[in-house]
């Protein structure tokens, strides 16, 4: 009887002795495991964000003036196809390919000669880009977009290309200055980020041609 009872006292403390055995197993491992914890701050690597370029102003756009000692000069225009603008007392000044911040120190300096405060606020009202895209597109059709746009994006607003469409090969067909310039571009490439991508402007026919089999 006395054997039997102890015999049941060691299996006792045999079970006991194995919980806090497992009991400081799972402690130390779970101490481990927070002491090999890495906290990670800031962006996730591979998912940052490009910051959009600095945008140039081009024909369309729509330009506000503000003369600080002039209030009666204040207006708004659009800048012509020829990218130029007319503006009171000093007449035709180039705007298209400048900053916001460029033509207005290109005017302060005009007014100089013309007022006696030349302070002028310019501020960019609208900018917009009206574009054409045809070929083996899903929906050819005249686009309107909101500046800063890629070519890629215009494509893609259009439907994509088509089964037969040949994105390795597009034309970029742009007016400057009168004169008509074209342009290859591999948007294939913009797609897999081999090449940068490529920004359209107002007046911009994009024509993504046929696949040759």
């Amino acid at each position: 009887m006395i054997s039997e009872v102890a015999q049941r006292f060691c299996r006792q403390q045999a079970m006991t002795f194995a919980a806090l055995t497992r009991g400081l197993i799972v402690i130390a491992l779970g101490a481990l495991l927070s002491s090999c914890q890495t906290t990670v701050s800031g962006p996730v690597a591979g998912f940052s964000a490009a910051p959009n370029p600095s945008v140039l102003l081009s024909s369309g756009d729509v330009v506000r003036f503000s003369f600080i000692g002039s209030p009666e000069l204040n207006g708004a225009q659009k800048i012509r196809a020829d990218g130029r603008l007319n503006l009171p007392l000093i007449g035709e000044v180039q705007a298209a390919g400048k900053t916001v911040t460029a033509l207005q120190a290109d005017l302060s300096a005009r007014y100089k000669s013309q007022l006696q405060t030349t302070e002028v606020l310019v501020t960019l009202d609208k900018s917009e880009a009206q574009v054409i895209v045809s070929g083996a597109v899903a929906k050819p059709q005249r686009l309107a977009f909101e500046r800063p746009t890629t070519v890629l994006q215009a494509i893609m607003e259009a439907g994509g290309a088509n089964a037969f469409g040949n994105l390795r090969n597009v034309r970029l067909i742009r007016t400057s200055n009168g004169q008509q310039r074209a342009r290859t571009l591999d948007v294939n490439a913009a797609m897999m980020g081999i090449s940068p991508p490529f920004y359209v402007r107002d007046g911009d026919i994009i024509y993504i041609p046929q696949s040759i089999f």
